[in-house]
């Protein structure tokens, strides 16, 4: 039997804040907290294939350092202007 939604989110909540580096901590952390629920499974389930990555791909991409693949564009987009305006606020 697979996982619950509340299980699976719980799970991508956890992989978001505990990366193995702070940076990527700091970025996915918060939007996880903030834009998981409500999201659609397609959504999560391009997220979770994003959990999947090193985070030396991933700050690079989030950051814009290095271009990142097609299927991430537009999601990444999305977390990369939420921690500006985060860390604009804050």
């Amino acid at each position: 039997m697979g996982e619950t939604a509340e299980a699976r989110l719980k799970r991508m909540r956890m992989r978001s804040w505990r990366r193995g580096t702070k940076e990527m901590d700091l970025i996915l952390g918060p939007w996880a907290d903030e834009k998981l629920v409500g999201m659609s499974d397609a959504a999560l389930d391009l997220y979770d294939l994003l959990l999947e990555e090193n985070d030396q791909d991933l700050y690079p991409w989030v950051s814009g350092a290095q271009p990142c693949p097609p299927q991430y564009l537009e999601l990444l987009s999305e977390i990369a202007a939420f921690a500006r305006a985060r860390h604009s606020r804050g």
